[in-house]
Formats: C-alpha cells, structure tokens, sequence
C-alpha cells in the first residue's frame, strides 16, 4: 500500500474534502490523526473510519489557535511517535463568497487571512523538526487556482497567495528531508456550492476546459500522489486539480 504505516495529520476532516482524503489515506495504510473545528462533523468521519478498521484519532479544535494546533500534533506523537505526512485543509471564508472592494473591512480581511494561513503556518512549525530529525516527510497545502487573484475576492485570493508562496518558501527551507507541495483546485463538489447561485456555478462550468465541477475524490487522489513514495523527487510544486481551469482575472 501506498502509505502503508505512514502517521498522517490531517486537517478539517470532518468536512467533505478532508473526510474523503481521510477514507482514502487510510484505504492505503495510513494511520490517521485528524481535526475538524465541529466535533459532530468530526465524531461523524471517526466513525465511519473505525467501521473500516482504520488506525485513527482524532480531536476536535481550531488549528488557527496555536494551543490547538500543538494539541493535535501532541496527539500524533503520543500515539505513535512521529509524523510523517501533514495535509492542510483548513482555509476558505466565512460568509459571503465575493464580497466588493467597498464593502471590504478589516475585520473580515483577518479573519480570512488567519483562516487560510494560521493554521498551515503552526502545524508546519510542529511538524518540521521531528520530520527533518528522522530524514522524510511529505506536506500538502491546499491552495486555489484563485490565488493569481480573483474578482471581489481580494481576501480570499491573497489567503490562497499566501498559502502558495509559504508552500515555494518552505519547499526550499525544508529540503531535502521533507517536500512540500500545493494543490490547486477549481471548484470541487463540497459545501461551498450552497452560497453560490446556479448562474455563477453554470459559469465556472463552462469556463472549465472540462466542462464539469471537481469531486473530493479528485483532491483526495492528488494528495495521496504528493503524499506518497511516487512523488520522491517533486517539491514546491503546484499540482493544478481544477479540471484545466488556469488563474486568470
């Protein structure tokens, strides 16, 4: 198996992206410690998991919060030592998708820059030691193909840029011991579809060369190949899962 013993961390798995990377690190081998900010959503991924004989754990919290990022990554290392894969999910926004210029605040400015960033930023501190110490590991950040920027998405947009230059910073800090690597997708299949409208949704359709949304199962795939052996030799590398959908204004 492709992560056959591996200790993967992974970040919002209660929500239907990191549920379903979730299910397929572990259909590999994986042994799994995950977070969710809700603990139903999260209670609701454990079990599903433990139905299928997985090795997992998990603990509710907000990884923004530094205390709570260095529980988690406790909790991997209290049950197995170590850690050899981290997957960060944890980004978006809150409320409205676009929101215009004027209408732009400060406090909505933070809140979506800590949401997309605080996160990534702590539990690769966390990580980075012990990975280098044992000479291997793999991290993943989840970007967006709206990172060159987008429309009333100025928040949003410069979340996912930073998420995208850390990701080239810490491939190059972090080497050779441990890759890092960014995936990029269009608009997937979760829940973000139910604050947009069917017209705006229709668009990003017909404007993918594809001509249809992504799955989380697409996602999935893309960070178990980056996670994994298979991808020894590419790092700081940003791996485009958007149905051939490119940054553009």
């Amino acid at each position: 198996m492709r992560l056959d013993d591996k200790v993967a961390i992974i970040t919002a798995a209660g929500g239907p992206m990191g549920a379903t990377v979730a299910r397929r690190f572990a259909a590999e081998g994986a042994r799994l410690v995950l977070n969710d900010i809700s603990g139903n959503r999260l209670a609701g991924t454990q079990a599903a998991l433990e139905a299928a004989d997985a090795d997992v754990a998990a603990l509710r919290g907000d990884v923004c919060e530094w205390a709570e990022a260095k529980a988690l990554y406790e909790l991997a290392i209290e049950r197995h030592g170590r850690v050899d894969v981290l997957i960060n999910i944890v980004g978006g926004m809150k409320g409205e998708l676009e929101v215009p210029l004027g209408e732009m605040d400060a406090a909505r400015w933070d809140e979506t820059l800590r949401l997309n960033m605080h996160g990534t930023l702590a539990l690769t501190r966390l990580a980075a030691d012990g990975m280098k110490a044992r000479g291997g590991g793999a991290m993943v950040n989840l970007s967006s193909v709206v990172y060159a920027g987008g429309p009333n998405q100025a928040d949003y947009a410069a979340g996912k840029a930073a998420v995208a230059a850390f990701t080239r910073s810490m491939a190059g800090a972090l080497a050779p011991e441990i890759r890092v690597n960014a995936i990029m997708p269009g608009l997937i299949q979760t829940s973000v579809l139910e604050r947009s409208g069917a017209e705006k949704i229709d668009a990003w359709i017909e404007a993918t060369p594809l001509g249809k949304l992504g799955r989380p199962e697409d996602i999935a795939n893309a960070a178990l190949f980056l996670a994994s052996d298979e991808a020894g030799h590419i790092t700081g590398q940003f791996l485009y899962v958007s149905g051939g959908l490119l940054p553009s204004l």
